[in-house]
């Protein structure tokens, strides 16, 4: 997995207390990840209600709309969309609608699942590291660079070339080489804490290593592990899609977005045109809705929470000032 830079940090503080009303809030590098701050920020409501809509359309879909994913039907091979087939159907007779719903669900499952088990892994994996220093942390180190080296891609092509992978085995493979990445950035941000005065004051009172791992430096890091894990899954939907256009991916019945496109682009020449733009068009949708919500939540945790436009209107504002005051 390629590893997304986050904005820079300074040294946090500890976990800030509830707000008013109960909210619980998380004092990172320049900002508070909030409720508040995130549903005050339209790029991360925007990410959000589309990756909503998309897991509805998924997992709700089947319910109402009904199609058979198994069976092949000679009689309904590339139809046109139409009535009883709103996107046609494809090269075995199976409704496209249907089997964007489907292919969906495993998509999703995968990205939520790599997502939140790197970087669990990772959050633990770093904290640990950096509290710790000394030996242990150098031999953890070096085990984590030995992992960086491993280009995952590569990897899952030699693993499915040698043995039939299925969505369990993808997920494994895909948290065992991402949780790296998450672990040096936790790692780091428990390391600019380790000088604070409130980690001073709790080994003055006789709080133990642990404690003050679990006290204090994983909770300061959630923001950071937030904002990866988003990346994550959105990486993980893109790696598996890919797999899957490849012709390496799980074998049938099983269905993903990358699955469609790579039968469809094979009769996009014959005017089957709906066989590819579906999937496509929502493979992009939802990386790039994990992709806005993770910038979205980078931004929170920077404290960076002004728009693009009013910070090209105030970089202006800092160049005309100056070249007017020559004149007063």
């Amino acid at each position: 997995m390629a590893a997304h830079e986050l904005a820079p940090h300074s040294p946090a503080g500890p976990t800030a207390p509830a707000a008013e009303g109960g909210e619980a809030t998380v004092k990172t590098g320049g900002g508070q990840l909030s409720l508040t701050a995130f549903l005050h920020n339209k790029r991360a409501m925007g990410g959000t209600l589309i990756i909503v809509a998309l897991g509805l359309f998924c997992f709700v879909g089947p319910l109402l709309y009904h199609t058979n994913q198994i069976a092949v039907n000679p009689l309904l091979q590339n139809d046109p969309p139409g009535a009883g087939s709103p996107l046609g159907t494809d090269q075995f007779g199976i409704d496209v609608l249907g089997r964007l719903m489907v292919g969906g669900q495993s998509s999703l499952e995968l990205g939520f699942a790599v997502g939140l088990a790197s970087t669990l892994i990772g959050m633990i994996y770093g904290a640990i590291s950096g509290m710790f220093g000394g030996v242990l942390d150098a031999i953890m180190m070096r085990i984590v660079d030995t992992l960086l080296a491993v280009p995952t891609f590569i990897l899952l092509i030699i693993v499915a070339s040698m043995y039939s992978l299925s969505l369990a085995v993808i997920i494994l493979i895909l948290t065992a080489l991402s949780w790296s990445d998450v672990s040096r950035l936790i790692r780091g941000q428990v390391l600019a804490l380790r000088p604070r005065a409130f980690v001073d004051a709790a080994t003055s009172m006789g709080s133990t290593r642990w404690r003050i791992l679990a006290r204090h430096m994983v909770p300061n890091t959630l923001g950071i592990c937030v904002v990866t894990a988003t990346f994550a899954v959105a990486d993980s939907i893109y790696a598996l899609s890919a797999l899957s256009f490849l012709g390496i991916g799980p074998p049938p019945p099983f269905a993903d977005w990358g699955t469609m496109l790579t039968g469809g682009v094979d009769n996009l020449f014959n005017g089957y045109w709906w066989q590819v733009y579906p999937p496509l068009i929502v493979l992009v949708i939802v990386v790039v809705a994990f992709r806005q919500v993770g910038d979205a939540l980078n931004d929170i945790v920077s404290g960076n929470r002004t728009s693009p436009v009013r910070r090209r209107a105030r970089r202006r504002l800092q160049i005309i000032v100056p070249l007017s005051s020559r004149y007063e």
